[in-house]
């Protein structure tokens, strides 16, 4: 790697470049199935009324982030229309077809992403109010800026993603250390995986292990995210020290960040939380020999770091064709550079907020949603509440027989093995978890007992099992039961996964007039 062509990260672009797209893709599809539901023209919070809001406020102006649904009015036809832009564009990323052309075509398909995804997550409220939203956003921007098969990765932007990584890690981190006493004495997966928002089918199994065990989860969970991160930057050194050394222990950092991960990819459903810091550590694994030649668009270049730096004119081996600097065309390092600059500005407050007293998790301090703070799970649930919705066709509620709604993800029947959904999100499912947090019923939440009332077929297909098979309930109700895991002996006596008790009835009964 020379100071500005990281000759040796071809095999890390590949990665992160289609990693990315392919997240892309599954990102658009969940918004394909789910917005219009959700958030459509007919949605439980419609995004019209959000975009009618900041058209006549001030204060909502300035509120809302870029959307091209601020200038094209929303309709679900137009937003059907984004989402199988965004999954075409992004199928050919992951073939690696714009990547055959000049470096501003995969530049403008990454960027036509970017933008895309943010005017979806921009009026998508509570719904798409998670950390990997940004965080897919602010990948997408950065691989715009990795360039074609036809010449190097730049450097700049190859570090300003052991930045991203280290961010994502170190800030995830130092919220556990300043959160919830259980990270600190140790405690904290002792719980979780039994009290995480989504469990996953080896959860279970997770849970039961030996306390000795979560507690070695713990340390190594600290040792990855606070320790680990640093290590990432190692190959920076390989352009002042010569050797081996610094590429090898970014490599193992970058291994033992994706191991992590893949461990709670095992363990839960965090949509693509998981699978998008896995893609991302791959940055920092460098493989000399790969990508040492490049067929640039002046001539062939062959990169081997002679003694003495190469004529910036001239062509054949050890020297560069006439545009071409470090194997680089000379107005993509101008551009690449442009954005390193870009982030070194942007970055003063997410790395303030890395060692702020009152840290910030999830968070983005511009409007583009770059250069983001990262964080989650700084406190750890140690009791399991589920809000299990019920209906009857009967006309008394007192002396009814309800039958329960089922969700795709969340737990509900206690016999059933909790599904592996993630990469993929399922919105609803994650906002159920939410709601027993100690704070009031959301409108949504309102808004979706209604849909069950009306048996609208869109609510509905977000669901697992409708008892009354598209017919229109008499009543509707939401109960509160705790849950937690069985253990091995009361699995072997009754087959159930979970165990669970009553707690109280939440909301209702409800019922439309008629």
């Amino acid at each position: 790697m020379d100071a500005f062509a990281a000759v040796d990260f071809e095999f890390a672009r590949q990665v992160l470049q289609r990693g990315i797209a392919a997240l892309f893709v599954i990102a658009f599809v969940s918004s394909l199935n789910q917005f219009r539901p959700l958030l459509g023209e007919h949605g439980l919070l419609p995004a019209s009324e959000l975009l009618e809001w900041v058209r006549t406020s001030k204060r909502g102006a300035r509120m809302l982030r870029p959307t091209l649904f601020r200038h094209f009015r929303y309709t679900d036809r137009r937003l059907v229309a984004l989402c199988w832009t965004g999954i075409l564009i992004a199928a050919t990323l992951v073939a690696g077809l714009p990547q055959l052309g000049p470096p501003w075509v995969p530049m403008l398909c990454f960027l036509a992403l970017w933008l895309g995804y943010m005017s979806i997550t921009s009026i998508g409220q509570t719904f798409y109010g998670f950390g990997w939203e940004m965080l897919l956003l602010e990948a997408g921007f950065l691989a715009a800026f990795l360039g074609s098969d036809d010449q190097p990765p730049p450097v700049v932007v190859i570090v300003l993603f052991w930045w991203l990584v280290f961010r994502l890690e170190f800030g995830a981190g130092m919220i556990k250390i300043r959160g919830g006493r259980e990270w600190r004495d140790l405690t904290a997966l002792t719980y979780h995986h039994e009290t995480q928002p989504m469990p996953g089918p080896l959860s279970r199994q997770a849970h039961l292990l030996p306390r000795w065990f979560h507690k070695g989860e713990v340390l190594a969970n600290h040792f990855a995210q606070l320790v680990v991160p640093w290590f990432l930057f190692a190959p920076f050194a390989g352009l002042f020290v010569s050797g081996p050394v610094p590429a090898i222990i970014g490599a193992v950092a970058a291994a033992i960040v994706i191991a992590t991960q893949a461990w709670l990819v095992v363990t839960g459903n965090f949509a693509w939380l998981n699978w998008m810091t896995i893609v991302l550590a791959f940055s920092a694994i460098g493989l000399p020999g790969m990508g040492a030649e490049y067929e640039g668009a002046a001539g062939p270049t062959r990169l081997e770091a002679p003694a003495t730096a190469p004529a910036v004119t001239g062509e054949g081996v050890g020297t560069l064709p006439p545009g071409v600097f470090s194997g680089i065309p000379v107005y993509w390092l101008v551009i690449t550079c442009a954005v390193g600059v870009l982030y070194l500005v942007i970055s003063w407050w997410p790395l303030q907020n890395l060692f702020a007293r009152r840290q910030l998790m999830n968070a983005s301090f511009n409007r583009w949603q770059l250069a983001n703070a990262y964080g989650a799970f700084g406190t750890v649930t140690k009791e399991r509440i589920e809000i299990v919705v019920e209906g009857t066709m009967d006309d008394d509620p007192d002396r009814a027989t309800w039958q329960e709604y089922g969700f795709k993800g969340k737990p509900g029947e206690v016999h059933r093995i909790p599904r592996q959904f993630a990469p993929y999100h399922l919105r609803l499912d994650w906002l159920m978890w939410f709601l027993p947090l100690g704070r009031s019923l959301d409108e949504w939440f309102t808004a979706f007992l209604v849909r069950l009332l009306e048996a609208d077929a869109a609510t509905l297909r977000l669901l697992a099992h409708d008892p009354f098979s598209g017919e229109r309930p008499r009543w509707v109700r939401a109960v509160s039961y705790r849950y937690r895991f069985t253990t091995r002996a009361e699995f072997r006596e009754s087959r159930a996964r979970w165990k669970r008790d009553r707690r109280r009835t939440v909301m209702g009964p409800a019922s439309l007039r008629r």
